[in-house]
């Protein structure tokens, strides 16, 4: 990988992270009709943060928290193989609010694949959607997000690659 731009350190990406779970509380507390979902696998590890992070600051609040998988709702198949993760949904969505999380919007092709996937389990009152980085003049479809952690501008041969392990980090690199 050459050309490797940090876009967030750690204590910035923690900083982000707990500012977008003030924001989700500010507009949903106290949750009684609100669920967060997050999407298969990339959204997991901010959606865990978030719902956890709520919970810390708010223990009385009960956050119905799920995951979503898409795999069999994407468009890009393209003869790739795909394994599915698990989707755990142990609520309906019916008449909810629902915050969908994911870690990168740049297409806008994973947010429409979540949404169908979503139609399957109910009909909700109302979809928003929490990013943690926005690719912002990528789009093929119109998808804009309500909740952004950061908006940045990147070409096509750029990938944002977020890091959740020991050295969490948000990095931009280019591709070729």
């Amino acid at each position: 990988m050459k050309g490797i731009n940090t876009i967030m350190e750690e204590k910035q990406l923690m900083l982000t992270l707990k500012r977008l779970a003030h924001e989700l509380i500010e507009n949903h507390y106290p949750f009684t009709d609100t669920c967060i979902i997050g999407i298969q696998p990339r959204g997991i590890a901010l959606s865990d943060f978030i719902t956890q992070y709520i919970k810390e600051i708010h223990p009385e609040v009960k956050v119905e928290y799920g995951k979503l998988d898409i795999t069999f709702y994407r468009d890009d198949f393209r003869g790739q193989i795909h394994i599915p993760s698990i989707t755990e949904l142990s609520f309906s969505i019916e008449k909810k609010k629902v915050i969908l999380i994911d870690d990168v919007l740049y297409t806008g092709r994973t947010i429409r694949a979540a949404m169908d996937a979503l139609l399957d389990h109910g009909r909700a009152q109302k979809v928003e959607l929490c990013i943690l980085v926005d690719r912002k003049f990528s789009r093929d479809l119109p998808i804009q997000p309500d909740y952004v952690g950061k908006s940045i501008d990147s070409i096509v041969t750029q990938k944002v690659k977020v890091y959740w392990g020991a050295d969490k980090q948000v990095v931009l690199y280019d591709s070729i």
